[in-house]
C-alpha cells in the first residue's frame, strides 16, 4: 500500500512539474508584453525579459490619449450582444436540427457549414458595401450582426453534436408529459447541453473581443472605436512608441485573462464533455 501511494505521489509531482514548465513557456510572451509596456523608450528594444528601472509612463500615456472607459464600453456592448445572439440562434437551430428534425433543416445546416470555409477577407468588400447601403457604418449593429453571422455556424456544430449525443429518451418523455417544443427546448435541451453552452459563450466572447479586421473597416469615428483598434495609433513604419503599444495590448488582454481564470473549469469541462458518450 505504501509503495503504491509513493508511486502515485511521485507521478502526481512529475505531472505537476511538467505542467508548470509548460505554463512557464506559455507565459513568456505575456510577461514580455507586460515588460515592454513597463520600459522606458531607451530600453524598449532590449532583448532581456526584465529591465530596470520600470516605469508606468506608457500606461499613463495610453489612458491620457484615449477615452478608455468609452472604448471599453463599446467593446463590451458589441461582444455581449454578439454572444447573446450567437448562443440563442445556434442553440435554437441545433435543437431544430437534432431533436425536432424539421423539414429542410438538414439542407440549411449543410449550407451554413459551407460558410466556415469562406475566409473573412473575401467578404470584407461586399460586407462593407452592404453595411454602407443600410447605413450601419459606425454603428453597433454594423459589427454585431456580422460577428453573429460568422459565429453561429461554429456554435451550431458544437451544440448540435451535444444534443444528438444527449439521451433521446428524455426528449420523448417530455413529449409524453405534454411539453411543447419551446418547453422541451428550455427545460430539457438547454440543461443537457450546459457545458457546451458555456464553451460556446466563452469562445465567442474571446473571438469577438479580439476581432480587429472587420472593426477597422466598419468603425471610422473615434467615439465608436473598440479596444482592438487603439493599438494602431502607436504602431507605424518604425514603431514610434513600442512601450505605449504593448501597454495597450496588455490592457486589451487583461479582461480575457481574468475571464479565463474565473471560468477555466467550466470552459475545460465544456471542451471535454463531448468525449464521453452516453
Amino acid at each position: 500500500m505504501m509503495i503504491s501511494f509513493a508511486r502515485s505521489r511521485i507521478r502526481s509531482m512529475f505531472i505537476h512539474a511538467v505542467l508548470f514548465i509548460v505554463l512557464g513557456f506559455w507565459m513568456v510572451p505575456q510577461i514580455y508584453m507586460l515588460s515592454i509596456g513597463l520600459r522606458t523608450p531607451a530600453q524598449a528594444f532590449d532583448a532581456e525579459l526584465f529591465t530596470w528601472p520600470v516605469t508606468f509612463d506608457n500606461f499613463v500615456t495610453v489612458v491620457r490619449d484615449n477615452p478608455l472607459g468609452a472604448i471599453f464600453l463599446n467593446s463590451l456592448i458589441v461582444t455581449v450582444a454578439t454572444v447573446m445572439i450567437v448562443v440563442s440562434v445556434s442553440s435554437l437551430f441545433a435543437f431544430a436540427c437534432a431533436i425536432l428534425r424539421l423539414k429542410g433543416s438538414t439542407f440549411l445546416y449543410t449550407t451554413l457549414l459551407t460558410t466556415l470555409m469562406v475566409p473573412l477577407a473575401s467578404m470584407v468588400l461586399p460586407l462593407a458595401i452592404l453595411l454602407q447601403n443600410f447605413g450601419w457604418v459606425n454603428t453597433y449593429i454594423g459589427l454585431i450582426l456580422p460577428y453573429a453571422a460568422l459565429g453561429v455556424p461554429f456554435a451550431m456544430v458544437i451544440l448540435k453534436s451535444f444534443m444528438e449525443d444527449a439521451p433521446q429518451e428524455l426528449f420523448e418523455a417530455a413529449r409524453v408529459d405534454g411539453c411543447n417544443a419551446w418547453q422541451t427546448y428550455w427545460h430539457v435541451a438547454l440543461p443537457l447541453v450546459r457545458p457546451a453552452l458555456v464553451f460556446v459563450t466563452i469562445w465567442q466572447f474571446i473571438v469577438t473581443w479580439n476581432e480587429f479586421f472587420l472593426a477597422l473597416i466598419v468603425l471610422t469615428k473615434s467615439e465608436m472605436k473598440t479596444l482592438t483598434i487603439v493599438p494602431m495609433q502607436y504602431s507605424g513604419l518604425y514603431m514610434a512608441n513600442p512601450g505605449a503599444l504593448f501597454a495597450i495590448l496588455t490592457l486589451i488582454a487583461l479582461p480575457l485573462i481574468l475571464l479565463y481564470v474565473l471560468v477555466q473549469r467550466a470552459f475545460v469541462r465544456g471542451l471535454l464533455a463531448g468525449a464521453v458518450k452516453g
